[in-house]
């Protein structure tokens, strides 16, 4: 079943969605989307490896960021399941078949195209400036971003790295990375919390990946109010 945008902002449908719910679970979406964000977000390109790709996402969901982008032009993907650990039910997945598409898409989105590398002058994760919305892009195990990303790129951020390794697996580059923005993020000043539509957006979506037969429970509450227009 296919419902409209605007259900997702019906504060009605969420009240009648949640009366299926625990206090408890009610209280748990709420608490968590307190700590989410959509001033981060984080880009994996054509990651081989499919665990890598689960276990960005679910660092996305541990600290708190919500989007993950994935760009699939050369290898298309499932998330593993057994790696996210539930992180795909509470992350939102935005996928891409082209590098440009995903360029273009995330930058119309209000974000700046930031490219994790350790090969051009970058700033260091303590020094990046955090007060724009930013797209981290991640790029792949071997070869790490594209020339396309690179260049197009309107930042650059690297791990400060001591020893003789250049470069470190992208799930471990990217909850490092995660864990330190949003960590400043919640002790700075920058309006990095979620709208009160978004918010109302997320609860519904939580609440319907918590509900079974959530399309016939869904067809009830239209039933009911469109016979309550009559």
């Amino acid at each position: 079943m296919n419902i409209s945008e605007k259900l997702f902002q019906d504060v009605d449908y969420l009240e009648y969605l949640e009366s299926f719910l625990t206090e408890n679970r009610v209280e748990r979406f709420k608490e968590v989307l307190q700590n989410r964000t959509k001033h981060i977000t984080v880009v994996a390109e054509d990651v081989y490896q499919l665990h890598n790709t689960s276990a960005v996402m679910r660092s996305c969901e541990v600290f708190g960021v919500q989007d993950l982008c994935v760009i699939e032009q050369k290898f298309g993907k499932r998330i593993d399941k057994e790696i996210a650990l539930g992180a795909e039910k509470w992350v939102d997945i935005h996928r891409y078949n082209s590098i440009q598409g995903s360029i273009d898409d995330i930058r119309s989105r209000g974000y700046q195209i930031v490219a994790t590398t350790p090969h051009v002058e970058a700033n260091h994760l303590e020094d990046f400036d955090i007060s724009k919305p930013s797209a981290i892009f991640f790029g792949t195990e071997k070869s790490g971003l594209s020339p396309e990303i690179i260049e197009q790129a309107d930042a650059y951020i690297k791990i400060p790295m001591v020893g003789f390794t250049e470069s470190l697996n992208i799930s471990v580059s990217a909850a490092i990375i995660i864990q330190n923005l949003t960590t400043r993020l919640r002790n700075s000043a920058i309006d990095w919390k979620l709208t009160e539509a978004q918010l109302i957006e997320k609860r519904i979506d939580w609440a319907r990946k918590s509900i079974k037969d959530i399309d016939f429970v869904t067809e009830r509450y239209i039933e009911s109010k469109n016979n309550k227009a009559l």
